[in-house]
């Protein structure tokens, strides 16, 4: 800037002895002044670490992976396994993110285009294929969600939907998916402000469920609250089957980060501010996972969760409902807390469930390197802009979930099993991006980045293969569930999606032969 300056002035004082010294002054001067504030609001637009973390926490982080943990892993014992999953997975995880991110930045981040950068366009169709039909079983999950939250709002308890024969239930959560998908194929988007309003209010209750039950103790000292004893010994995880199948709960819960990416190189001093961001950012996820742990160990006891499968199906289903609606009672306002978390869930189960079928669809059938790979059919565009037939697509695998979990007994042990199989699901589509990163290192003098994970190359790769066979364990043990059912349901959906992404370019290599 100094040196700018420093320009100007000597250019200002060489033009004064120039007969056109005004003219030539107010084009110079204006064009030097122009160039010296553009440069100025390109620093002031960088983002500082500090916000990329809370962005990124915002990202990852919900209510439920609180809930689902403390249920799922016997109360106050998951604790020793976040501890682990943060330090041995999560944190080598967002650095590697934010290196690929670097390195592609021009790229706008997605992982599909990560693998065509270092591998070939066929290995990229495969990773955009993964991260679609992920969201099948997570759309799946949204209408059933939907239907949850909007009876808890209404009938402010769990018996009413889980009184509800299951096929009606399905029924109802098939509807629902239609009028998503027809939303969507008609190119509206207008549901992202009211997504965006409603996370903002369940990222903010989260937070406040915490502060407020820590402190309902001192406010409210004569309620109900379960008094056990807080030692290491309780903390120390029972190492059984149920223990190793339900890891991928965990992995699904802090996956995700991978959509702060585009923001790596926005940062001030990207190599310096950006691990810092993640260091911040997984000091904010583990303070949330142990302390709401604790502040859920207050109010719930895991035997009462673990006394039988219909309790525990009833805890997976309603524990983030209850633990909002004894908060009410702790502070005498009844229902309010539970009431509003309950609305926020309706418009985001809905939200989301219109987004998930547009946008990774999109991300599928928008990509130019990739469209060899698919049929012609599926690459229909209607008059929205919106590929209506890959919409139809999606109906017809979410749907065949839906209408097979009609015969499931019980609206809770649905919820269950859609909970089971998105965490076997969706982390499927984390394992591209260590595929993405080790294929980046073995381009390491070729792909520039300007901020690196590691600069030791073994290192850096032994993460990479670290990471993703945590991931694939994850998912492979999580297919297991001693009800058969869930367990078939666990295999067969996997199984049918990826045949289904290996026989598409199949059908788009014979439509050219034609």
């Amino acid at each position: 800037m100094k040196t700018q300056l420093g320009v100007l002035q000597k250019t200002n004082r060489e033009a004064m002895r120039n007969p056109l010294a005004p003219v030539f002054l107010r084009i110079f001067g204006q064009r030097e002044r122009r160039s010296i504030h553009v440069e100025k609001t390109k620093t002031d637009s960088r983002i500082k670490w500090t916000t990329l973390a809370f962005m990124a926490f915002s990202t990852v982080w919900g209510f439920g992976n609180v809930t689902n943990g403390f249920v799922y892993f016997n109360g106050r014992q998951v604790i020793l396994s976040w501890v682990a999953m943060f330090a041995l997975y999560f944190i080598p995880y967002t650095l590697m993110v934010g290196e690929l991110g670097s390195a592609f930045k021009n790229e706008g981040g997605g992982v599909s285009s990560w693998i065509h950068q270092t591998t070939n366009a066929k290995l990229a169709y495969y990773a955009g294929w993964t991260y679609w039909a992920c969201h099948i079983t997570y759309i799946a999950s949204k209408g059933s969600g939907f239907l949850k939250a909007l009876s808890w709002a209404i009938f402010r308890n769990a018996e009413t939907y889980d009184s509800i024969p299951t096929l009606y239930v399905q029924l109802a959560t098939f509807c629902i998916l239609l009028v998503g998908c027809y939303i969507a194929s008609r190119g509206l988007n207008p549901l992202k402000k009211l997504l965006t309003a409603a996370g903002t209010c369940t990222f903010v209750m989260s937070l406040l469920y915490i502060v407020m039950m820590f402190a309902a103790p001192a406010i409210n000292p004569n309620a109900e609250y379960v008094t056990r004893p807080f030692t290491f010994q309780e903390l120390i995880p029972n190492f059984n089957v149920a223990y190793f199948t339900s890891l991928s709960i965990l992995v699904f819960a802090v996956g995700g980060c991978e959509k702060i990416s585009p923001y790596v190189n926005k940062v001030e001093n990207p190599s310096k501010g950006f691990p810092k961001s993640m260091i911040a950012l997984a000091g904010m996820v583990v303070a949330c996972a142990i302390l709401g742990t604790i502040a859920m160990g207050k109010m719930f006891d895991p035997a009462v969760i673990n006394e039988s499968t219909a309790s525990f199906n009833a805890y997976a289903a309603n524990s983030s409902y209850w633990a909002f609606q004894k908060l009410g009672q702790y502070y005498h306002l009844g229902d309010l807390f539970m009431i509003v978390y309950a609305l926020c869930n309706v418009i985001s189960q809905f939200a989301v469930l219109v987004l998930s079928i547009d946008a990774p669809l999109r991300m599928l059938l928008d990509n130019e390197h990739t469209k060899q790979f698919i049929p012609q059919g599926l690459q229909k565009v209607n008059d929205c802009g919106v590929h209506s037939n890959g919409i139809k697509l999606v109906a017809v695998l979410s749907g065949s979930i839906i209408l097979v979990q009609s015969f499931v007994p019980g609206a809770a042990a649905v919820l269950r099993q859609l909970t089971k199989l998105n965490s076997v699901c969706m982390p499927m589509r984390y394992l591209w991006v260590f595929v993405a990163y080790v294929a980046l290192r073995n381009h390491f003098k070729e792909i520039p980045a300007e901020y690196r994970f590691v600069k030791n190359q073994v290192v850096a790769k032994f993460f990479g293969g670290w990471c993703f066979a945590v991931t694939a364990v994850c998912c492979v043990l999580g297919m297991y569930d001693k009800d058969p059912f869930t367990f078939a349901l666990n295999v067969i959906t996997p199984v049918v999606l990826t045949a289904l992404g290996i026989i598409l370019p199949m059908i788009a290599k014979q439509e050219k032969k034609v």
